[in-house]
């Protein structure tokens, strides 16, 4: 780590700012996440139930951890596709920054065994990860739902469809007030060479670990979570950097969204003086006068 990197990792370790660190652990790669603030936003944004709260920070957190793992900050984006009552959960991210939401923000189901019952909130369905790399077509993966609490699924998803050993743990602490307490997550990819030793160690120190929400509410920082799970293996932290919330809509990219709909539709919104159109990612709300969404259905296919 350079001199500048080991500044900002102990200001983020002693501000407590959302941070993502990154390590090597034997044959595998660890990487936690802290994201408290950032699901803390998210919650403010949509207005959250306390239900929907928690599996929109599971779904972020997990976006953030596999965009991780990509080169010159591309992106991931997850989709969470179930048949219960939050209808989708859609997150993305890159780099250091991420924004979602869910379909249904003030879902609410009671307790399973003294938890947030993510898994019945989503249903049945599916998980679909997509990576975005440079100069390519993004990649879309699917597969299907291990049991709606997003962290299994995602470590499935990377089994089945990406054939990436791994373990994957998420977690959001929410008040009764409905503040987020605490929100974050690891992420353990297996390397080619990995040996049924460091797997077993692995296994082991996973089991061992408390809610990686509880620790983080502790205080635990990143780098010390790491250094539980690898217990007993060499790690090298490689680096850390800050998390954020970031949405990139702009009033041209709703534009653009509007000059997809057909003639018909526009012409319909067009008996209106006014169209507003909302960012579902931040809430952002973009104008259209009368004579612009005309504009926009002259121009559109008959």
């Amino acid at each position: 780590m350079t001199e500048d990197k080991i500044k900002l990792t102990k200001e983020n370790f002693r501000s407590g700012k959302d941070i993502l660190t990154r390590a090597t652990v034997g044959d595998v790669r660890i990487y936690v996440a802290r994201t408290t603030r950032l699901v803390r936003r998210l919650s403010v944004n949509h207005h959250t139930s306390h239900l929907a709260t928690a599996a929109l920070g599971r779904a972020v957190t997990g976006a953030l951890l596999l965009a991780a793992t990509m080169k010159n900050n591309e992106g991931v984006g997850i989709k969470i596709a179930g048949d219960g009552p939050i209808g989708q959960v859609i997150a993305e991210a890159q780099g250091g920054t991420a924004r979602g939401y869910v379909g249904n923000p003030d879902v609410f189901l009671p307790p399973k065994n003294g938890h947030f019952d993510v898994g019945g909130a989503v249903g049945t369905g599916t998980i679909s990860v997509t990576r975005y790399t440079e100069g390519m077509k993004p990649f879309t993966g699917t597969a299907s739902l291990v049991d709606g609490e997003i962290a299994d699924d995602l470590t499935n998803y990377l089994w089945t469809s990406e054939q990436t050993p791994s373990s994957v743990a998420l977690g959001v602490l929410v008040t009764p007030e409905g503040d987020v307490q605490a929100a974050g997550g690891w992420f353990i990819q297996c390397l080619p060479d990995c040996g049924e030793e460091v797997l077993d160690k692995l296994d082991r120190n996973v089991r061992q670990t408390p809610y990686v929400s509880s620790l983080i509410d502790m205080g635990f920082e990143p780098g010390r979570i790491i250094r539980m799970l690898g217990k007993g293996l060499p790690v090298d932290i490689l680096d850390s950097y800050p998390l954020q919330f970031a949405c990139n809509c702009s009033r041209e990219k709703i534009e653009g969204v509007l000059r997809t709909l057909p003639e018909k539709e526009l012409e319909a919104m067009a008996e209106d003086e006014v169209t507003e159109a909302t960012c579902p990612y931040c809430n952002a709300r973009y104008t259209f006068s009368r004579e612009e969404i005309r504009s926009l259905a002259d121009k559109a296919e008959k």
